[in-house]
C-alpha cells in the first residue's frame, strides 16, 4: 500500500473541496478554502514522520507561476500526529475528513470533502487507514507493520459518549493484522444510502437492493430487518469490494457471513453480514446481480446496484475451504433458478438440475473439433499500445445520417442488414432510413421510406422489419394488426400487400425460412405465436398459415425468439429462458433445453446448428447442440434427443466483475449475433449493452476463454448492432441518432481507460505522482 519507499507521497485523493470550520467565529462557521482540492499524505525527511498536504487542485490552462522554492498561499500541510483529533464523518452523501486547527482558535477545525463522483468510497477508506499508521509510526516511532488492530483503534477520535469505552473493544468494519497487509480497517468507507431506507416486515425485505445502514451510535439497538426471514444457507467467508482507482479487490471485512434468506414464497435475497452480525448489504437473488462463481478462487462475485443513489459497486465473497465454495455454489444454483421459475427445485428431474447446475462451472469447454491448423493463442494478439486509450468514435457525430436524424422524429429502433444489395435498414418511428454500404466500409445514407402505413393508409410504427425474397421485399409488422404481415416494395418503398396469417392465432415473430434464405427467390417464411409454430405461405388462398405445418402446444410457452440454420431446422426461445430445437416445422421439438428461468430475448443459430447463442438481459448463453454420447453420438439436437444423462452443458458469456465496475451501468444487452455469409465460419459474436458495443473471438471461446472480449464505447447508447453480410470484421451499429460501420480491430481490450465515464481532470500544482490512488 505504502508503494516505493523514495516516492514522498504514499496516496492521493485527487478531487474534494477544503473547509475551515470557525463554530465559535463571528467571521462564519464555514468558510470554503480551496473549492477544487487534492489530498496527499507525504514523507518527510524525518524517519516516522508524515504531513498531510491539502492543495488547491487547477483545471488545465488554470496554474500560477510560482518562484521555485517559495512557499504557496494553495498548500496547507499539517503534521499526522494523535492531537489532530484526525476522524471520518457524512456530509449530504459525501465522505468528510475533519481534524483540529491546532494553529487556530479553540474548536477551530478543517475539514476536507472528498468527491464521491470521482472519488471510490474504498480509496477513501483506504486513505484513513493510512493516517492512522502515519499516526502509529510517529507516536512509538516503528513501522506501521507492528501495529495492531487495537493500537489502531485507541488512535482513534471518538466522540465523548464513547471515550471512556476500552478502545480494543469496538473493531470496526474489516480487521487489520500486521502479517496481512491486505487485510485493511475500512471503517470510512461507510456503506449508507444516501436516503433513510425504511425497516421492512417479516417477510418483506429492504427495497430491491441496497446497502443496509450501519448503527448510528451504540445507544441505539441495532434492528435486523432479516430478523424473521428464514435461513436458507450461510457460509462465513472474507468480503472484498472493487476499487476502481487501485484496480483490484480490497477486503471489506475478514469475517462474513453470506446467507440466503427467504423474503416470501419463491423469494430469495442475498444478505452480507460483517463481524458483528450487521447485515450491510442485501440484494435480491436474480441476474441483475450478474452473479459469477469463480471455482479456482473459492469465489462468489456479484454486482450492487443502488436505484436510490444511482451507484455501482462490484462485491465477492471469497470461501476459504472449497466445501464451503461447493456447498454456496450448490445452494445459490437451486435459489436462484426457484426465485426465476417460480417453481420448487424438487419438480426439476435429475437431468435438468444438472443442466442448471453446469451453467455456473468453471471449467474449459472440450472443442471436439480441435484447434485448426495454425490457430494458436497468441494470433491476432492486439496492439498493446491501443490498451487503455479511450474508445469513444470521434466520427460518430459526423455521419451521413444527418439527414435522416433531421427528417425523422424520436430516436432509432430497429436495424436490419441485408444479404444481396450491400443495404442497412433502421425504423425510426414511421420512417425507415436506408443506407448503403460503401467500397471503404462505411455507411452511407441514401434515402428515406416515410410514413409507413397500411393499405389504408394508417401510418404506424414498424414492430418488426425483415428482408425478403433477394431483399426486394420489405416484411413489415404493424403491433395493432396482430394477426397479419404487411409486404412493402423496396423499389416503391410502399406497403403493396398485407398477408392475413390467421383470424385467432397472433403473429409475434417471424423468421426467414433458412438462414439465407433472403438470398434466393424464396416465397415461404416462419412465424410464432406465444404458444405456436407455423410455416407462412403467401401463395394460397385466404389466410396463409399453412395448417399442415403448425405445431401448437396446449400451455402457455411465452415464446420469445427463433432463428434458422442453413438448412431450415429452428431453434425457438421462450420468456421463460427453455430452448426447443425442432427438425422441422408441423412436429414435436426433437430437444427441449430446461429453462435456466432468465427470459431469452435473442436468439442465433451457427449455419451448420452445431452452436446456439441464446441473449438474456446481463449474460449470453451458448450451447453446442453435438450429441457427445450414446447411440446418437455425433448427431445434432436438432435431429434427435440427447440422452437424459449427456445434455449439452450451457456456457455463460458475461462481463467480468471489475468491467462491471469500471462500466457502472445496468447491464442489458442487445440480441447477439454470429457473423454471417454462405459458406463461411462463424469467427466472433457481437452484441451490446448501453454505449458499448462488445466482440467475442468465437474460436477462442471454444476453446474455453470466456473472458476474452473486445469493447467499444461510443457517446450515446446501442440500438442494435450486426455483422455486414459476408464479413467477420466489420459491424453495423445503429445508435440512438446515428449509422455507422466500426471495424473489428478498433474494438479495444476492456480496461478502466475504455469502459470507465470521462469526468473533467485537475491538476494541481505539483502535479499527480505515479501513485496506484
Amino acid at each position: 500500500m505504502w508503494g516505493n519507499p523514495s516516492n514522498p507521497e504514499i496516496i492521493q485523493i485527487p478531487a474534494g473541496q477544503l473547509y475551515l470550520v470557525r463554530p465559535d467565529s463571528i467571521k462564519g462557521s464555514r468558510e470554503c478554502i480551496f473549492k477544487d482540492a487534492v489530498a496527499t499524505i507525504r514523507r518527510t525527511s524525518i524517519e516516522h514522520q508524515f504531513q498531510l498536504v491539502i492543495t488547491r487542485a487547477y483545471e488545465e490552462g488554470e496554474e500560477q507561476l510560482l518562484d521555485e522554492d517559495a512557499e504557496s498561499e494553495d498548500e496547507r500541510l499539517f503534521l499526522l500526529d494523535e492531537a489532530l483529533s484526525f476522524r471520518s464523518g457524512i456530509l449530504d452523501g459525501d465522505i468528510t475528513f475533519s481534524w483540529r486547527d491546532l494553529s487556530g482558535d479553540p474548536g477551530d477545525m478543517w475539514e476536507f470533502v472528498c468527491n464521491t463522483k470521482a472519488v471510490p468510497k474504498a480509496t477513501s477508506g483506504v486513505f484513513e487507514v493510512t493516517v492512522l499508521h502515519c499516526m502509529y509510526e510517529r507516536k512509538f516511532q516503528r513501522s506501521h507493520e507492528q501495529a495492531t488492530q487495537a493500537d489502531l483503534e485507541a488512535l482513534k477520535w471518538q466522540p465523548k459518549s464513547r471515550r471512556s469505552e476500552n478502545p480494543a473493544s469496538r473493531i470496526s468494519r474489516g480487521t487489520a493484522t500486521s502479517s496481512s497487509p491486505e487485510q485493511l480497517d475500512l471503517q470510512s468507507l461507510s456503506l449508507k444510502d444516501d436516503v433513510e431506507q425504511p425497516q421492512p416486515g417479516p417477510s418483506t425485505p429492504p427495497s430491491r437492493s441496497q446497502v443496509i445502514p450501519e448503527e448510528e451510535e451504540e445507544e441505539e439497538e441495532y434492528q435486523d430487518p432479516f430478523e424473521q426471514a428464514p435461513l436458507l444457507h450461510s457460509e462465513a467467508g472474507e468480503c472484498y469490494l472493487f476499487d476502481v482507482d487501485v484496480e483490484t479487490f480490497v477486503v471489506q471485512d475478514a469475517s462474513v457471513i453470506a446467507e440466503i434468506r427467504s423474503g416470501g414464497v419463491f423469494d430469495y435475497w442475498l444478505v452480507i453480514r460483517d463481524h458483528k452480525k450487521i447485515a450491510f448489504i442485501s440484494v435480491p437473488l436474480d441476474s441483475e446481480m450478474v452473479p459469477r462463481l469463480h471455482e479456482a478462487e473459492r469465489a462468489f462475485m456479484f454486482s450492487f446496484n443502488s436505484a436510490e443513489s444511482g451507484t455501482s459497486s462490484t462485491w465477492c465473497v471469497k470461501f476459504a475451504e472449497q466445501e464451503q465454495f461447493v456447498s454456496w455454489k450448490a445452494a445459490f444454483t437451486q435459489y436462484m433458478w426457484e426465485g426465476r421459475n417460480k417453481m420448487s427445485w424438487a419438480k426439476a428431474k435429475a437431468d435438468e438440475q444438472r443442466y442448471i447446475g453446469s451453467q455456473y462451472e468453471d471449467v474449459e469447454m472440450e472443442d471436439v473439433e480441435g484447434r485448426e491448423a495454425g490457430d494458436s493463442e497468441e494470433e491476432e494478439v492486439e496492439d498493446e499500445s491501443d490498451v487503455g486509450t479511450s474508445s469513444y468514435d470521434e466520427d460518430e457525430s459526423e455521419s451521413d445520417s444527418e439527414t435522416f436524424n433531421r427528417a425523422a422524429k424520436g430516436k432509432n429502433e430497429k436495424l436490419t442488414v441485408g444479404y444481396k444489395n450491400d443495404r442497412s435498414f433502421v425504423v425510426r418511428g414511421d420512417m425507415i432510413g436506408v443506407f448503403k454500404h460503401t467500397d471503404d466500409n462505411k455507411v452511407k445514407w441514401q434515402t428515406s421510406i416515410n410514413r409507413v402505413s397500411d393499405l389504408k393508409g394508417k401510418a404506424f410504427t414498424p414492430k418488426k422489419i425483415m428482408l425478403h425474397n433477394q431483399d426486394s421485399d420489405m416484411l413489415v409488422m404493424d403491433p395493432n394488426n396482430k394477426n397479419s404481415v404487411y409486404r412493402m416494395d423496396l423499389e416503391r418503398g410502399k406497403i403493396v400487400d398485407e398477408w392475413k396469417v390467421s383470424d385467432s392465432i397472433n403473429v409475434d415473430n417471424i423468421i426467414p425460412e433458412s438462414k439465407y434464405a433472403q438470398m434466393n427467390p424464396t416465397q415461404t417464411l416462419i412465424g410464432h405465436s406465444h404458444n405456436g409454430l407455423f410455416r407462412i405461405d403467401p401463395r394460397v388462398e385466404g389466410n396463409k398459415l399453412v395448417e399442415s405445418q403448425f405445431k401448437q402446444y396446449a400451455t402457455k410457452n411465452d415464446f420469445s425468439a427463433a432463428t434458422t440454420t442453413e438448412s431450415g431446422r429452428v431453434a425457438v426461445a421462450s420468456n421463460k429462458g427453455d430452448i426447443r430445437l425442432f427438425d422441422s416445422i408441423g412436429k414435436n421439438a426433437k430437444t427441449a433445453l430446461p429453462a435456466l428461468g432468465d427470459p431469452i430475448i435473442g436468439v442465433d443459430v451457427s449455419a451448420d446448428g452445431r452452436w446456439i447463442i441464446a441473449t438474456c438481459k446481463t449474460y449470453l448463453l451458448l450451447i453446442d447442440t453435438l450429441i457427445g454420447d450414446g447411440r446418437y453420438a455425433g448427431s445434432l439436437g436438432f435431429d434427435r434427443s440427447f440422452p437424459a444423462d449427456s445434455k449439452p452443458i450451457p456456457r455463460r458469456l458475461q462481463l467480468k466483475p471489475e468491467h462491471l465496475a469500471y462500466m457502472a451501468t445496468e447491464i442489458s444487452f442487445t440480441p447477439a449475433r454470429f457473423n454471417t455469409g454462405e459458406g463461411q465460419q462463424e469467427n466472433n459474436i457481437v452484441t451490446s449493452t448501453g454505449p458499448f458495443v462488445i466482440t467475442w473471438d468465437f474460436k477462442r471461446v471454444k476453446q474455453g476463454k470466456l473472458d476474452q472480449y473486445n469493447i467499444k464505447k461510443y457517446q450515446s447508447n446501442v440500438v442494435a448492432d450486426e455483422f455486414k453480410y459476408g464479413s467477420d470484421k466489420n459491424v453495423v451499429v445503429a445508435l440512438e441518432h446515428n449509422v455507422l460501420m466500426v471495424n473489428k480491430k478498433d474494438l479495444l481490450k476492456p480496461t478502466r481507460a475504455s469502459l470507465s465515464t470521462p469526468m473533467k481532470q485537475l491538476r494541481s500544482k505539483n502535479q499527480f505522482v505515479n501513485s496506484p490512488y
